[in-house]
């Protein structure tokens, strides 16, 4: 047990579908070590939180769709950034895929309206 604790990342942000957010991933080519940068939208997050938590991002390049799948503790991700959340209501975006251009489109979360609590007035 304390050999998985050992593994397993303190550092991560709460990563949920409907969020674009940029990994930074180490990439050995050779000898030498660099950083690659996927940006993307969450589609799906599987297996929990534990050492065997994967999320799955997924971009349009160029016409064409391209989805990686990072384990969630993995030693070659450096760091996720989240660049926004949008509003979703389900756990798995797969039909995501299907929709391109306008139709692909997400309400952003910050801009959801919260009511606001009625002042009652006691003057």
């Amino acid at each position: 047990m304390q050999i998985i604790q050992d593994q397993l990342k303190t550092d991560l942000p709460e990563i949920r579908p409907g969020q674009t957010v940029r990994v930074f991933q180490k990439v050995k080519e050779g000898n030498k070590e660099r950083i690659q940068q996927f940006e993307g939208l969450v589609i799906a997050q599987k297996h929990g939180r534990g050492i065997s938590g994967t999320f799955t991002v997924r971009k349009v390049s160029d016409r064409i769709g391209v989805e990686r799948t990072y384990p969630l503790h993995s030693p070659a991700i450096q760091k996720v950034q989240i660049m926004k959340t949008s509003k979703v209501r389900r756990s798995k975006l797969y039909y995501m895929r299907e929709r391109f251009g306008k139709k692909a489109r997400m309400k952003n979360r910050a801009n959801i309206a919260v009511p606001e609590e009625k002042k009652t007035k006691e003057e």
